[in-house]
This record gives structure tokens, sequence and C-alpha cells, in this order.
């Protein structure tokens, strides 16, 4: 009779939401792991929204010890994403507030440095990982050019695949509201694509 090996492989990352307790009990290993997480998300955030490095790792520290210092309020029957999301949203503004930030920087610098989505595995030809890579410069410099409130809307929606109710949480509107601003960002970011050609 064959013998059966076993094979471990490593446990995915325990939910966000377990985390945010595990951290609130104390658990050194939960709280390091979940500043990980809320330090990615909001970085990546962050960036999307300022399209500055530096800014963005600064705005997402901050959130992130916002974050912490807010576990205990934190509703456990609710996601985390929108909350963090909201902890950095405002901390961009306020950032924009204290330094009158530019908005029409462009995102070439960090789509350069990898800082999108992993690239599709699959795509291994050459000519198409470029083509890919190009249209990503293309769609992220017309999202630049957007007004704030487009660009936060497209950007939740389109980037984090966060639904209606979420997004209407994190910029404190109306879920019919989040529908029509998301329609007419769409609408400005295809205008804004056609003219680029």
């Amino acid at each position: 009779m064959g013998s059966t090996v076993l094979t471990m492989s490593a446990a995915p990352p325990p939910p966000v939401r377990t985390l945010v307790s595990r951290a609130r009990d104390g658990e050194a290993d939960a709280r390091e792991e979940l500043a990980q997480q809320a330090g990615d998300r909001a970085y990546v955030f962050a960036l999307q929204l300022t399209r500055q490095p530096d800014t963005a790792k600064d705005i997402a520290q901050d959130s992130v010890v916002r974050f912490f210092r807010s576990l205990d309020r934190f509703d456990d029957d609710q996601s985390v994403e929108p909350w963090l999301f909201s902890i950095v949203r405002n901390q961009v503004r306020d950032h924009a507030r204290r330094e009158k930030v530019r908005r029409h920087d462009s995102l070439d610098a960090w789509l350069e440095s990898g800082g999108q989505r992993a690239a599709d595995p699959e795509a291994t030809d050459p000519a198409l990982t470029a083509e890919r890579h190009e249209l990503r410069q293309r769609v992220w410099r017309a999202i630049s050019e957007l007004t704030d409130a487009h660009r936060e809307i497209v950007v939740l929606r389109d980037y984090h695949d966060l639904p209606y109710r979420e997004i209407a949480a994190v910029l404190s509107i109306p879920e019919g509201t989040v529908m029509s601003r998301l329609h007419a960002a769409r609408v400005n970011l295809r205008e804004i694509l056609r003219n680029e050609r």
C-alpha cells in the first residue's frame, strides 16, 4: 500500500475583521499584521488620490496611527475598508489644505515603479505587456485630470471594488449620489481619453 504524503501549505492571512478583534485584545502578532495590511491599503489609496509617493507614505503612516487609535470604536459588523479609507481621505484633504498640493502632477513615475496592481501572470508576450502598460498610463493620466470628487469615486469603485453602500460611507454621501457621480466621472474619463488621441 502506498503512503500518503501530507503537504503543508502556508495558511492564508486571517480576515481583517478577525485581526481587528485580536489586536484589540492585545495580541502583538495581530497588531503587526493589521498594521501591515492597513498600511498597504492606506498607501495605495493615498497614492491614487495624491499621485505623490512621498506624500502618500506620510499620509498612510498618519492614517494607520489614527486607525489604531480608533480600534476600540470600530463596529465589528461593518467592513474595515470604508472605515480605513475614510481616515485616509480625511488625511489627504487635511494635507492638501496645509500644503496646497497641486492636483495636476502626473502618475507616470508611480506607474513605472510598479505601483499598480500586479501584472497578469499569463501576460508573457512583451508586446502585449507594453500595450497594457501604455494603456494603464493613459488611463491614470486621464484619472489625474478628473476633479477630486470624480477621482475619489472612480478609484474606490474601479480599483478597490467597494460596493456603492461602502463608497457612500467613505464619502459621506447618499448611495444615489454615488451612482450619479460615478456615471458622470466615467463619462468625463471617456471624454478625456477620447481627446487624448
